[in-house]
């Protein structure tokens, strides 16, 4: 049997290689079976297409979020006309696998991590067998068993990256403007312990974090720099630097090996969780670039959400990288329990105040599997039409949409009209990124707001 794997075509300012196809391609090729990923959004494939090039292949394989729901579903129906087997992943299916299998006309949803699953499934279907199988979910089942998670990460083959070659993606990555092409994204842990209510991670990993062990990244990093040409990695763990011990051991190898890589951490950490001596290593080893994730400026906002951090950390954190000369940036969220207009300013100022080369101010979408979304579910209809760039799907009673979308394009602008983060994006500025960078200034309606 062969297998596709797809990740369609939909709206988005980040085209970056789909890492979780990556990573089951590799198992799949492992255990003997044929695979081949196509990646429709790097592309710029439709669905249709889509469809065509997968046409030799007998089961196929359909990378899912919320953020492109839709064009999953219509992608699945299309190719169930086309007689394949059908095989949802992915955080959103993986919460509602009842209702995605209604919408997609898929045959099946693999729950939660994917790489032994999956394989189990196609072993179960050659052999003609109802595959009854932990972490496999069908309409109709009567008992459907989770599966548990992989113990040892270094169990899994590095991602297939020969089947999505960083050399060939768009200049539209993580962090936008950035030091050096090809980028490849690289994780090291898969979960977080923390438990903040916007995120949907506690869910889907069940607030485990699990790691890689330092000596297989960086073989990985090696590999992507020798065989791909890559000059920039970007950690993708939800929060690299939970571990103390383990991003030490990873930026002493890099330094060991003499590994010349520049390489950020788009992702965001915690800024609770750095301090001046591991800022400084991983500076040492490469790194230029920290994400924060804030989320607010105001103290009672971050208590609302149970983000177990102070400002005053925040505070210190950025202060400390800003002042080894890294790089830095902090995510903001808009439309969080408690906000009001008084907290949406809060939020600027304290982005303005600390110092923060960039800030991406967000408006909160209800993600399935988050605790908030569990509080709130029954309060609104989902609409998967929408761009969760500007639109909000919930909002609290303290603050209006209005307002919301209001505020974004004013954030932007008092923000980035000045001096400092002005020169933080010109100076990684490339012509070949315009598209890209315009697309962003648009959707965000940062000049027509």
């Amino acid at each position: 049997m062969k297998i596709g794997l797809l990740r369609p075509k939909y709206k988005t300012h980040l085209i970056t290689p789909p890492l979780g196809l990556g990573y089951v391609s590799s198992y799949l090729k492992s255990r003997g079976w044929q695979t081949k990923i196509v990646d429709g959004l790097n592309l710029g494939l439709d669905n249709d297409e889509l469809v065509r090039r997968v046409s030799d292949c007998d089961i196929v394989g359909i990378t899912c979020l919320s953020a492109f729901y839709l064009e999953v579903a219509d992608l699945s129906r299309k190719l169930k006309k086309n007689n394949k087997i059908v095989v949802l992943g992915g955080v959103h299916p993986s919460i509602l696998p009842e209702q995605s299998l209604k919408d997609s006309q898929a045959d099946y949803v693999v729950v939660g991590e994917g790489e032994i699953t999956f394989d189990e499934l196609l072993v179960s279907l050659e052999k003609g067998e109802k595959p009854e199988l932990p972490g496999i979910y069908y309409l109709g089942q009567k008992n459907f068993r989770p599966r548990e998670l992989l113990p040892e990460l270094d169990a899994l083959p590095f991602p297939d990256w020969e089947g999505m070659d960083p050399r060939n993606y768009q200049k539209a990555p993580h962090g936008a403007l950035i030091k050096n092409f090809p980028v490849a994204p690289v994780v090291t842990t898969r979960g977080c312990p923390y438990a903040c209510k916007f995120c949907a991670s506690p869910s889907f990993w069940g607030q485990r974090l699990r790691a890689r062990s330092p000596k297989k990244v960086v073989e990985e990093i090696e590999y992507l720099v020798r065989d791909f040409g890559v000059r920039e990695i970007h950690f993708e763990d939800d929060n690299l630097t939970l571990r103390r011990e383990h991003v030490r051991a990873i930026c002493n190898l890099i330094l060991e090996k003499n590994i010349k890589i520049s390489w950020a951490t788009p992702n965001g950490i915690r800024a609770d969780q750095v301090d001046a001596e591991i800022l400084a290593l991983m500076k040492k080893a490469g790194c230029y670039y920290v994400v924060f994730g804030i989320e607010s400026g105001n103290q009672v906002i971050l208590e609302n959400i149970n983000k177990k951090e102070t400002l005053s950390d925040i505070e210190k954190a950025v202060k400390l990288a800003h002042g080894l000369g890294m790089l830095t940036q902090g995510f903001f969220i808009f439309g969080l329990p408690g906000e009001t207009e008084a907290t949406i300013k809060n939020s600027i100022e304290f982005a303005k105040k600390i110092p923060l080369d960039r800030a991406q101010f967000l408006i909160l979408d209800l993600l399935p599997g988050s605790a908030l979304w569990q509080e709130h579910k029954e309060e609104y209809a989902p609409d998967y039409r929408k761009e969760s760039y500007h639109e909000p799907t919930w909002v609290p009673s303290s603050v209006s949409a209005e307002i919301l979308k209001k505020w974004q394009p004013i954030a932007f602008r008092s923000f980035f009209f000045r001096p400092g983060p002005l020169f933080s994006l010109v100076r990684f500025f490339r012509f070949s990124q315009l598209r890209h960078i315009f697309n962003r200034l648009r959707d965000f309606h940062v000049f027509n707001g």
